[in-house]
């Protein structure tokens, strides 16, 4: 409280204090006070003024907000009122100059009222004033033609609650919150705050078209992933604008007319729930090594290298032939507090042998996740060539480094676009895969694995940003066919996946990671247009450009003949190895060598190392997801 609010207090205190006595005189003499009491009081007042604001001062009464006062206050005020009361009247006692001892009680009830009404009074005054305000923005807001959001909120409990007393606190509230909705039938007919609870969730178009609501607020935290993505797909069927409630802490750094609420994601819609690692593992793996990531600046690799940099390690290699990419993260890192001394940014591609000899025989690394790869499915079926070089022989060349400086895990980031592949990218990943577990066989100290997943959100070269782009240029979408369906994750949790998966390595697995349900790339797209505010085919169109070369209707995350073995996660399983060699490996491997230098058709040349390459006419194929398959 500033200086001001408290010169005005003590002055009020002092003005109150004598006021009280006054009162409890003239209501003790029926308003006639003898002479002998005026004299007393003309004696005393500057007594019972200074006792009055030192009780006051030791019970802080003056450091309270006005607009926040609350029954906790109303405690403080009624015990120092009781204290001072009885002081002054012990000062009257022991002086022998007392007023009679119902006058000491009825002062003690007139101050102790007074002080309550002086305190609580700024906030009744504050909140008719705020009132007034309200009203007249809001008719100035019917002179110039807007109006505030008409809002539904989908939830009653705490978040709710918190929701409606902001917008209370507001002056010009952006959000009018006019119903509540929640599949607790106990809460029907009752009110949150003022806002009556009207029905249960699947009401929500009844209560929209009812309540002529433009704006809806998900307001259910602790409801699991799922539930919630299935409310949003409801509220996103409508025509309303979607906000959903981001908890207590976002709200510092959230901007807007209410900062407890954010747009809502596309990662909400894919109903996936939060993935629990087991730090305290991952951190003993992690901690005290040396931990080298190849295509570091790479969406998956430079998420791995933030979430390694919170893990200490001794040092953090950043291995990675694109130097924007690697510049831009050695700066965040070093932004966000990692020491400077621990962290190593170096330029280089994976298919320079020579290169990565000498960076393993410098730094020695003890872990390596190997990210670097071609993985754009349509320019790898223009440069079938390149995919080959970049993913297969770059791969062998690092796993080699890694075995013969005995690295303790090699972890390499693999696709499900490997499974009975359709297309060059995919196959050269299932050839990486066939690497480590061969290579696995051939020393037993280093662990070789691969992780499997999906498609992740937001990575270079996904349709997230495919879309943000065409959306910011008017459109339209381009979705290559109406039925194409992807397994989604956000690229963190991926990577949370991925290191859960290193402290299980014990070598020669494929760890499949469970994606989820998959998401038709429509839906993906109608919800990304209607997220936007915009109408889909009316605001912005929906364009399906076919099948692109090598691409599938339907991604498969594990081949028939690979089993699938549980880990104490359940969120990861395990492939079982192939049965390889890895002297078979390295014919197959000069065979592709040779085919690169030849001219040779490459595609077929896959395929005759990969039998499970299919190779259509067109380039392209559509599969059917549980046709069967042979490990290549």
């Amino acid at each position: 409280m500033n200086l001001f609010y408290k010169s005005i207090l003590l002055v009020s205190d002092i003005l109150l204090v004598n006021l009280a006595l006054g009162l409890a005189l003239l209501l003790r003499f029926d308003l006639r006070i003898p002479s002998q009491y005026v004299e007393l009081y003309k004696h005393q007042w500057i007594v019972l003024v200074l006792i009055h604001l030192t009780v006051n001062m030791g019970f802080r009464l003056y450091r309270c907000l006005l607009r926040y006062i609350t029954t906790r206050e109303l405690l403080y005020i009624s015990g120092a009122t009781l204290l001072s009361s009885g002081l002054y009247m012990g000062y009257g006692l022991f002086f022998n100059q007392a007023f009679p001892r119902t006058v000491y009680l009825s002062y003690t009830i007139f101050l102790l009222l007074l002080m309550i009404l002086s305190r609580f009074s700024y906030k009744f005054v504050n909140r008719i004033l705020s009132k007034c305000s309200k009203s007249y923005l809001a008719l100035k807001c019917q002179i110039n033609g807007t109006s505030r959001h008409r809002t539904l909120l989908i939830g009653a409990g705490d978040a709710a609650a918190i929701i409606v007393k902001e917008s209370k606190k507001e002056v010009a509230p952006f959000y009018k919150i006019v119903a509540a909705l929640d599949d607790d039938k106990s809460k029907h007919k009752s009110s949150l705050n003022g806002v009556p609870i009207v029905g249960s969730i699947d009401q929500l178009e009844k209560y929209i078209e009812a309540y002529k609501i433009d704006t809806i607020i998900v307001a259910l935290p602790t409801a699991g992933a799922q539930r919630i993505a299935e409310v949003l797909s409801l509220c996103s069927q409508t025509e309303c604008q979607l906000k959903i409630f981001s908890g207590i802490s976002s709200a510092i750094s959230e901007d807007g007319p209410t900062p407890h609420l954010r747009n809502v994601k596309i990662e909400d819609l894919l109903g996936r729930d939060e993935i629990v690692l087991d730090a305290k593992e991952v951190k003993a793996h992690i901690q005290n090594q040396t931990v080298l990531v190849t295509g570091g600046g790479g969406s998956i690799g430079s998420e791995l290298c933030r979430q390694i940099s919170a893990l200490n390690p001794t040092r953090l290699i950043i291995f990675d032939i694109y130097e924007n990419n690697a510049y831009d993260l050695q700066n965040e890192l070093l932004r966000n507090g990692f020491p400077k001394a621990k962290l190593t940014v170096l330029i280089g591609s994976v298919r320079d042998k020579a290169k990565l000899e000498e960076v393993f025989s410098l730094y020695k690394p003890n872990i390596v996740f190997h990210a670097a790869a071609h993985k754009h499915v349509p320019l790898m079926e223009d440069s079938p060539s390149e995919a080959i070089k970049n993913n297969v022989f770059g791969t062998m060349n690092t796993a080699l480094c890694a075995r013969d400086h005995k690295v303790k895990k090699f972890i390499l980031i693999s696709t499900d676009k490997a499974v009975n592949p359709t297309n060059v990218m995919g196959t050269t990943k299932r050839l990486c895969e066939l690497i480590v577990q061969s290579i696995n066989k051939t020393t037993p100290h280093t662990d070789f694995v691969a992780v499997r997943f999906g498609n992740v959100l937001g990575s270079n070269g996904s349709v997230i940003p495919l879309f943000k782009r065409q959306l910011e240029e008017g459109g339209p979408l381009t979705v290559t066919h109406p039925d194409i369906i992807r397994y989604f994750m956000t690229i963190p949790e991926a990577v949370r996946l991925i290191l859960q998966a290193m402290s299980f390595a014990e070598g020669g697995e494929i760890f499949v990671l469970d994606m989820g349900e998959p998401v038709k790339i429509l839906d993906l797209a109608l919800n990304f247009i209607k997220l936007s505010g915009l109408e889909p085919y009316t605001d912005v169109d929906i364009k399906f450009t076919g099948l692109r070369p090598g691409e599938k209707l339907y991604e498969e995350l594990l081949m028939d003949e690979e089993g699938m073995g549980k880990t104490s996660n359940k969120k990861i399983f395990i492939g079982t190895p192939s049965p390889i060699t890895f002297h078979e490996l390295a014919e197959h491997l000069k065979y592709l060598h040779h085919a690169i230098e030849s001219g040779s058709d490459l595609r077929q040349a896959l395929h005759n190392v990969v039998p499970t390459y299919r190779i259509s006419p067109n380039g392209c194929e559509i599969p059917h997801p549980n046709q069967e398959a042979k490990v290549g």
